[in-house]
């Protein structure tokens, strides 16, 4: 038996799915971005008119996606310290991973979870980096 989640605080989903499905003592994230909840803007990118990256500040976007998973997990009945596994997409390893390192650091100073980072050629809104967490509850 699974049980669906739907954030209250987290930016909403882009398609028809859950925030996440608790799964016994498991807990599944859908893909996170940065977006914020209630509007379309992501932190840290500057778009053209046709809706074109121009900019983005990578920074912005891992602390406002950090933001977005912990807040699903808390609502969950999970928290930031149960994460057990995070698959991140970035779309430019080149210029973001050592920023996007740097941060998780600081949100895992004591002790982090199972990580793999896959370089992928876009994500489906204007956004830079994604993540798909598991977590305990």
């Amino acid at each position: 038996m699974s049980d669906q989640i739907h954030s209250t605080r987290a930016a909403e989903p882009v398609g028809k799915f859950p925030h996440a499905k608790r799964v016994g003592g498991l807990l599944f994230l859908s893909g996170i971005g940065p977006r914020e909840r209630g509007s379309k803007k992501i932190p840290g990118v500057e778009l053209d008119d046709q809706g074109g990256i121009i900019s983005h500040d990578i920074e912005a976007q891992c602390h406002a996606v950090f933001k977005n998973v912990r807040y699903i997990l808390e609502e969950a009945g999970s928290s930031w310290e149960k994460l057990v596994d995070v698959t991140v997409f970035l779309t430019n390893m080149k210029d973001d991973f050592a920023t996007y390192n740097r941060i998780w650091a600081e949100y895992f100073s004591e002790s982090a979870p199972c990580r793999t980072t896959v370089e992928i050629n876009c994500l489906p809104t204007p956004i830079a980096i994604e993540l798909k967490c598991i977590a305990t509850v």
